[in-house]
């Protein structure tokens, strides 16, 4: 009796624990009966959110989705402009799970890498085309918001109402379920080799500037050393006019005071004269004149001579 209610009860726990299910914060669940979505009477898929839930044990099993917003980093890749120009454009993503029916039959049971491997193959197409209908100027400038905001809507769009019919386009995100949230440009940068080109254009046009700049200075330079050697030189020619007007001047002045002062006294003339013959003779070294002793050149050395002895 006792084995049979240990094996009641075992059963009865069993029973329970496959009858309720725990979906955590940020999670959604799915129940799948007979590897069917469940569907209430309104043909919508039933998502059961954060909570203690109820399902039918060994006939229903749990599917638990990641809810959350999901961030994709896309590596650079090269995309090709209007006017077919080469840009290497660094980007991410950020998208959840809008529909949790779709999603799981698109991505073959809700499989996170599956699914951004289909959303980042259709992201590069859409980015594609929209940069392809953009110049550079458009894309680095005033476009980059209005391109990312069309990406965005292009990847989204897709349902349209017709004759209250809701159509879903099948090159949408919304076909596999998914909502992109926010598209964003990281970077936009040249090819290396497009970049290297374009330094060393701007190297050379640098560089032509700064010898041109240069020899703009350089010849600058050399009008103003020209008009300085100039100017100096007029300077010094004005000067060496002025000395020697000064100094005929002078001159004159002093043969004019030397002719007053020696025609008084003729013998004090002929005495300086003398003085200044034997300065220019003698002043000399090496120099040898040959004289009579009794020449009138050494008139006064003689009378200083006899003097002495006297």
């Amino acid at each position: 009796m006792s084995k049979i209610f240990i094996f009641l009860s075992s059963m009865m726990l069993l029973l329970l624990s496959s009858s309720f299910f725990i979906v955590k914060e940020g999670e959604c669940g799915i129940v799948l009966q007979f590897g069917k979505v469940l569907r209430n009477n309104e043909q919508k898929t039933v998502v059961y959110y954060p909570g203690l839930h109820f399902k039918l044990p060994f006939l229903e099993t749990v599917k638990i989705l990641d809810s959350r917003i999901h961030t994709m980093d896309n590596q650079a890749d090269r995309f090709v402009t209007k006017e077919k120009k080469d840009l290497i454009v660094d980007s991410y993503i950020k998208w959840r799970i809008n529909d949790f029916s779709r999603y799981y039959l698109a991505t073959g049971g809700g499989d996170i890498l599956q699914a951004e491997v289909l959303l980042k193959r259709k992201f590069s197409d859409r980015l594609r085309s929209e940069i392809g209908c953009l110049n550079v100027k458009e894309i680095v400038t005033d476009s980059r918001g209005r391109l990312t905001t069309d990406v965005l809507n292009a990847l989204n769009e897709g349902s349209i109402n017709l004759e209250k019919t809701s159509l879903i386009n099948v090159n949408s995100m919304n076909a596999l379920g998914i909502q992109v949230v926010d598209v964003r440009i990281k970077q936009i940068n040249l090819p290396i080799e497009v970049s290297d080109a374009i330094y060393n254009r701007m190297r050379a046009e640098r560089e032509s500037v700064a010898r041109s700049q240069r020899s703009q200075g350089q010849e600058k330079a050399e009008k103003l050393r020209a008009a300085a050697d100039y100017k100096v030189s007029m300077i010094l020619a004005e000067a060496q006019k002025q000395a020697l007007i000064i100094k005929g001047q002078g001159e004159a002045e002093v043969t004019k005071l030397f002719s007053e002062h020696f025609s008084k006294e003729p013998d004090f003339y002929f005495f300086i004269r003398s003085l200044r013959a034997y300065e220019n003779s003698f002043k000399n070294n090496g120099n040898i004149m040959l004289i009579d002793s009794d020449s009138d050149f050494f008139h006064y050395i003689n009378k200083m001579i006899h003097i002495e002895n006297r």
